[in-house]
């Protein structure tokens, strides 16, 4: 039998409110990210699907965070039609256990998954996109205090 919690007054924050932390998180992505991501959708899933987990080779869904899915604009052919939409897919379930085990802000927590998930939009390579989201969080923190 299952131990009851502690604290049964307490709901593990649902996909809309994963979604809405990404909505407002994306008002502090960098500028030279946001460019050209109309038609980017992104998506909260609580898990990552049993395709991507084995074309991943992961050892368990709580690896993946999140994953950008389409071709980075700069791989892109001009005369080429995109197969599918390009789309970002936030994990619920693996972001909250991250979140849990971390005890980092949920919202610093879905910022870092959206950023590093954008990066790969662009083509940009961890190392780039680290700087980015240093860069983001000098600015972050430099911004005046009030986010909702």
């Amino acid at each position: 039998m299952c131990a009851q919690s502690a604290r049964p007054d307490i709901l593990a924050p649902t996909a809309d409110h994963l979604a809405a932390l990404a909505e407002d998180a994306l008002s502090s992505v960098p500028e030279q990210l946001l460019k050209p991501i109309a038609g980017l959708a992104i998506l909260v899933e609580e898990f990552p699907d049993e395709e991507t987990c084995e074309a991943m080779d992961l050892e368990t869904p709580f690896d993946l965070l999140g994953l950008y899915q389409g071709v980075p604009l700069g791989h892109r052919s001009t005369g080429e039609t995109p197969a599918d939409l390009d789309r970002i897919f936030l994990y619920r379930r693996p972001i909250l256990d991250y979140w849990v085990e971390t005890g980092e802000d949920l919202y610093h927590v879905v910022r870092h998954v959206l950023i590093h998930e954008i990066g790969h939009h662009y083509g940009y390579s961890d190392d780039e996109m680290e700087e980015l989201e240093r860069q983001a969080e000098e600015d972050e923190s430099n911004a005046p205090v009030g986010r909702a």
